[in-house]
């Protein structure tokens, strides 16, 4: 359905840089997991575990909102009937959830200890793993997305 309007190219290419910030950012976040499991400084771990809301990680939502549009727009070969179009709504759906309910408020918690000059290394564990489990349903999407069986 590429290339039949320019809306829809557009949003097109929204949602394909919205999915590749989306697995940068979970990347980083695995990475800053993985940092503060092996004991790094904590002015290292101040710079990963900054103390606000992360917005980068919400990215995951632009990914979903595009694809609904892309979804609802196409036509019977992009369509909300095809397969993988519902396995790429179930994996953002689990995404979204795990990231909202379980990675997001560790890494809060875990910045405020930073903060607060104690590295919970301990968390770095859990934390990234919680983001290897964002980063498989991720794949899983993407691999859908791209097989569009």
């Amino acid at each position: 359905m590429i290339a039949t309007t320019v809306a829809y190219d557009l949003v097109f290419v929204i949602h394909l840089a919205s999915a590749l910030v989306t697995i940068a950012v979970f990347v980083a976040l695995h990475s800053a997991g993985r940092s503060l499991a092996r004991g790094a400084e904590t002015a290292a771990l101040a710079r990963r575990f900054p103390v606000r809301r992360n917005w980068a990680a919400r990215s995951i939502h632009l990914v979903a909102l595009s694809g609904l549009y892309m979804a609802s727009t196409g036509g019977k070969d992009v369509g909300f009937s095809r397969p993988w179009v519902s396995v790429g709504l179930l994996c953002y759906v689990l995404v979204a959830g795990h990231l909202e309910a379980r990675t997001l408020p560790l890494e809060r918690r875990i910045a405020s200890r930073v903060a607060a000059g104690d590295a919970p290394r301990d968390l770095g564990a859990k934390f990234t793993t919680s983001v290897d489990v964002a980063l498989i349903l991720v794949a899983v999407a993407l691999v859908a997305m791209v097989t569009q069986f």
